[in-house]
């Protein structure tokens, strides 16, 4: 028997975004569970590109395109396109090209979870042949109040990853050896909060270090923010540096989001054993459910209390939870039982 054709489609692909890290390991698990796996996007580098398939797209893609890129796909993998109206023509494309074959629709985000999107009621679409996979229980159960089942797979993690190096991180960002550096490892968007995570490094005396770019039409606000702001502002990772490096170059890490359908770096933050500061949005307290201990972006004071004397047992609690919870070997395991109950053999 040869092995399943899975198809990995997104608006863009390996780009620093939430939904092309997933994607990337989904491709990893389907390759480790001997599927042959393609990339089709619109954008970023992908085995087939769909012209008008991006966000920003002002033109519909042509319904023999899409076909044609996903033509010989056994199973096709829907990150986000059919989960939030981004690029409603790709959607409706998509959903058309595959009414009656087999698909994963992987939910990052949903529309009625953004304000700008949530008076739209046609949307995502379904049909019988096509499964729902949700990043986190909050969405599963709003997808059923709505009539479309769905089962949860948190995101999962390289639990085992390599340490950075933190040297040659800070010294290429042109952070001191005693410089406190407090990182924000996202884009610049208005759902990350950026004014919550300066307010935090005006409050312990560190240099902010914003990781991604402006997005969403945010570069104006943010080069306000940065003007006003007391403290030092970095920005950006070098190319020659991974996440890894940028983990090991901070000491702590803040999260303090409006909204994450997930957000990686309560998990991130564990495995690299830096303490994380939070916000308090809805996802976030599923995943404290595990058991981790972070620090509240509402109230500096005990962040302050543990960086003059640091208990390492909340970070080595931390790394414990993410290891039993959150490896890439639970995704393995999770999309394997499920192609079988599926009845979607791998071959």
């Amino acid at each position: 028997m040869s092995p399943l054709t899975v198809a990995i489609l997104s608006f863009r692909l390996n780009g620093p975004d939430g939904v092309s890290i997933e994607a990337a390991k989904w491709a990893g698990a389907f390759a480790r569970l001997g599927a042959q796996v393609i990339t089709v996007a619109g954008e970023g580098p992908a085995d087939r590109i769909i012209p008008g398939m991006a966000m920003g797209d002002d033109v519909a893609p042509g319904a023999g395109e899409v076909e044609s890129a996903l033509d010989d796909a056994d199973v096709v993998v829907v990150e986000n396109v059919c989960s939030l109206p981004l690029n409603r023509a790709a959607a409706d494309a998509v959903a058309k090209v595959l009414t009656g074959r087999p698909a994963i629709l992987h939910h990052h985000d949903l529309p009625w979870q953004r304000s700008r999107d949530r008076e739209i009621a046609d949307f995502p679409p379904s049909d019988d042949s096509w499964r729902h996979i949700t990043i986190n229980d909050l969405s599963r159960r709003e997808l059923e109040a709505r009539g479309i089942p769905a089962t949860t797979i948190s995101n999962c993690f390289d639990v085992d990853a390599a340490p950075g190096d933190r040297a040659a991180a800070r010294q290429a960002m042109e952070v001191g050896a005693d410089e406190l550096l407090l990182i924000h490892p996202t884009r610049a968007i208005p759902r990350k909060n950026v004014p919550g995570a300066l307010r935090l490094a005006e409050a312990i005396g560190a240099t902010y270090w914003l990781v991604g770019p402006a997005e969403d039409g945010f570069g104006e606000e943010l080069e306000r923010l940065v003007a006003a702001t007391s403290v030092r502002v970095v920005r950006g990772l070098p190319s020659e540096f991974s996440i890894a490096d940028a983990y090991a170059a901070a000491d702590v890490v803040t999260l303090p989001s409006a909204w994450e359908g997930f957000g990686n770096a309560t998990v991130e933050s564990a495995i690299h054993r830096r303490p994380l500061v939070i916000g308090s949005y809805p996802v976030a307290t599923e995943i404290a459910a595990h058991g981790f201990r972070w620090f509240s972006a509402d109230d500096p004071e005990p962040l302050l209390a543990w960086l003059d004397e640091p208990d390492n047992t909340i970070l080595d609690d931390n790394l414990a939870i993410a290891r039993r919870d959150f490896s890439l070997e639970r995704l393995d395991d999770s999309l394997a039982f499920l192609m079988k109950t599926w009845g979607w053999s791998l071959g």
